[in-house]
């Protein structure tokens, strides 16, 4: 909103990403960001039926892995992998009915799932974007560190 002290303008940058690049402006670095907690492994909701449930266990794994997909991310996963298998679903209705269709009053109109079709598509591409699933998130998002010959005794305390 125009005018609300602290809310308009570019959302902030996450400070990992800061101290990724270096942090370039040279500005106070935010040491109080919460953490909460990295996923390593997550099922499916039991509701979550066919291609969603597919797409779930397909990403679940790659996104723990990389250590992307924290505890508050789990309902951007759900809402993207949900949105998925309306999308196929109403994909597989045109197929069978056609992309239009007779209306109520008779007359051919377009098909409702191709509507579907579209909302599902922008839903899955914000949900995407906020997990990394586009080559432009991608860069922004930080994976796991990569370790360094220096880290032989942070391997071995970690054990």
């Amino acid at each position: 909103m125009a005018g609300v002290p602290g809310r308009s303008g570019r959302k902030p940058k996450p400070t990992e990403r800061k101290v990724a690049a270096g942090n370039p402006g040279k500005r106070v670095l935010n040491k109080d960001a919460p953490e909460f907690g990295a996923v390593i492994n997550i099922d499916p909701p039991e509701w979550m039926a066919d291609e969603g449930r597919n797409l779930w266990l397909h990403l679940a794994p790659l996104l723990c892995k990389q250590q992307v997909l924290q505890a508050t991310d789990i309902q951007n996963l759900e809402l993207y992998c949900a949105a998925y298998g309306r999308f196929r679903e109403a994909q597989r209705h045109i197929a069978e009915h056609g992309i239009t269709v007779l209306g109520a009053q008779g007359g051919v109109v377009k098909n409702p799932a191709a509507t579907v079709i579209n909302e599902a598509a922008r839903q899955m591409a914000t949900f995407g974007s906020l997990l990394g699933l586009d080559p432009s998130s991608r860069q922004r998002l930080l994976g796991p560190k990569k370790r360094t010959a220096g880290d032989e005794l942070a391997a071995i305390l970690e054990m």
